[in-house]
C-alpha cells in the first residue's frame, strides 16, 4: 500500500528568490517524489512557477518593518498555514523567513524545519544605534528558533556559521557549511567563441547586483573614472535593478546620475546571464554586504571569466587570489582600478583564471554537489520521522 508522497514547503521573502535560486532544489525534490508547496509574498515570477507545475501559496508581509504588531500578526499567519498544510519538512531562506517560520513551525509541532542563512545581514555588522539596540532581540529570536533537535541550519560560509555559534545563537551540531545555493554548469558555460581575448575590442568589465551601496555601485563608477584618466579603453556595463524595499538601494536620480556620467553603461535588468556573462571579459564584485556567496561570482567562473572580489568571507574558497581572479580590500576604488588594469592589460591571463574558475565551480559549487548535501540535510532531520521510514523504503 502505498503512503502519501512527503510534503516539502519552501518559505522565502521573494518569488524572485525562489525561482532564480532554488529552482533547481524544486526539480530535485520533484525527482526524488516529494510534494513541493512553496510560499512567499506575491510577484513577477509567481507566474512562472506556476506554469512549471508547482504550487504557490501568497504570504504578504514587510521585510522592513520592525513594528511588533506586524510581525506577531506574520507568526500568527504562518502558524495557521502550517497547521493547514502539515508539511513533513519547511526549509526557510532569509531571515525573518527564518525567524517566524522556524517558530512558526515549533509552535505547530511535528515539523522538520531546515534554514538557509544566505547572509547574516546589517543587524549583525552595522555598527548604527538603532541596530546595536534590536541586536539582543534578533540574537534571542535566533536562540528560540535553532535550539531543538529538528531544526538544522544551513550557512553558506564557515565565517558566517562561526559568527552564530560564537555568540551562542545555534549549537555547532545542528549546523552545515554549503557554498551557494547550486549552479547549473551546463546553462552557465564558456560559449563556443571565447570572449576572453576579443581582439580589436576595448576589455568588457561587468558589474552585476542589485543597485545596493553596499554592492560596490559608487567604488566601480570611480574605479571607471580612474581607468579613462589613465587613458585605458575599457567598457563597462552594470546589469542590476534598485531595490527600493531595502534602505541601501539607489535612488533614480543616482542611477540617472551614474548614467549622464557615461562612465558605464546600465542595462537594468538582464534575464539572460550566460549570454551577458559570454559577451564580457571580465566580471567585477566589490561588495561588502553582509550576503552568503554572491551568486554572480559562481556564475562569471563557470562561464570562465576572470573575477574581481572584495576580500571578505562571502567570496572565500570561490575566488582564489592570482589563481582564477583578483581580491581587493573593501571600499577601495583605487585598488579595483589597478585590478581591471592588470587583467584589461593580460588577456592570456584572463583567459587562465577563467579556466581555473571553471574548475572551483565544478569541484564545488554545481547543482550536482549542492543539491546532494541540501538533501543529505533534509534526511538527517527527517531520520526519526515516520515519514522519512516510508521514504526511506520507496513506499510512496
Amino acid at each position: 500500500m502505498k503512503t502519501r508522497k512527503p510534503k516539502a514547503l519552501l518559505f522565502a521573502n521573494t518569488d524572485w528568490y525562489l525561482y532564480n535560486f532554488r529552482l533547481s532544489l524544486l526539480r530535485k525534490l520533484d525527482a526524488e517524489g516529494w510534494e513541493v508547496v512553496l510560499v512567499s509574498p506575491s510577484g513577477k515570477y509567481v507566474d512562472r512557477l506556476k506554469a512549471l507545475g508547482y504550487r504557490w501559496i501568497p504570504l504578504e508581509f514587510s521585510r522592513r518593518s520592525t513594528n511588533p504588531i506586524r510581525d506577531a500578526q506574520l507568526l500568527t499567519r504562518l502558524v495557521r498555514l502550517y497547521r493547514r498544510e502539515r508539511p513533513d519538512l519547511v526549509h526557510h531562506f532569509t531571515i525573518k523567513c527564518v525567524l517566524y517560520g522556524t517558530l512558526a513551525a515549533r509552535l505547530v509541532g511535528g515539523i522538520s524545519i531546515v534554514n538557509s542563512i544566505t547572509g547574516l545581514g546589517f543587524v549583525f555588522t552595522d555598527s548604527r544605534f538603532k541596530t546595536r539596540l534590536i541586536r539582543p532581540l534578533v540574537q534571542a529570536l535566533y536562540w528560540l528558533a535553532f535550539f531543538s533537535e529538528n531544526v538544522r541550519v544551513i550557512f553558506q560560509n564557515s565565517k558566517d556559521r562561526d559568527k552564530l555559534v560564537e555568540a551562542g545563537v545555534v549549537p555547532e551540531g545542528v549546523t552545515q557549511v554549503i557554498r551557494g545555493s547550486g549552479l547549473d554548469a551546463r546553462r552557465f558555460a564558456p560559449a563556443k567563441a571565447k570572449s576572453n581575448g576579443r581582439r580589436g575590442s576595448a576589455p568588457r568589465v561587468l558589474f552585476a547586483a542589485r543597485l545596493l551601496r553596499s554592492k560596490g555601485v559608487f567604488e566601480l563608477v570611480e574605479a571607471a573614472e580612474m581607468i579613462r584618466s589613465r587613458g585605458l579603453d575599457v567598457e563597462f556595463l552594470v546589469a542590476g535593478e534598485i531595490y527600493p524595499d531595502n534602505p541601501e538601494s539607489l535612488t533614480p536620480r543616482e542611477v540617472e546620475k551614474i548614467k549622464r556620467s557615461a562612465l558605464v553603461k546600465c542595462l537594468g535588468h538582464v534575464e539572460d546571464m550566460p549570454t551577458l556573462l559570454n559577451a564580457c571579459d571580465i566580471v567585477v564584485c566589490p561588495t561588502y554586504y553582509p550576503e552568503g556567496t554572491p551568486r554572480i561570482l559562481i556564475e562569471a567562473a563557470a562561464t570562465e571569466k576572470p573575477v574581481i572580489a572584495t576580500d571578505i568571507p562571502a567570496s572565500e574558497g570561490l575566488v582564489h587570489h592570482g589563481v582564477n581572479g583578483l581580491r581587493i580590500p573593501v571600499k577601495d576604488a583605487r585598488a579595483l582600478a589597478d585590478a581591471i588594469e592588470t587583467l584589461a592589460r593580460q588577456p592570456e591571463l584572463r583567459k587562465q583564471f577563467g579556466k581555473n574558475g571553471r574548475a572551483i565551480v565544478l569541484n564545488g559549487f554545481s547543482d550536482r554537489i549542492v543539491l546532494s548535501k541540501t538533501l543529505d540535510v533534509y534526511r538527517d532531520v527527517l531520520e526519526p520521522s515516520p515519514t522519512y521510514e516510508a521514504i526511506a523504503a520507496g513506499a510512496f
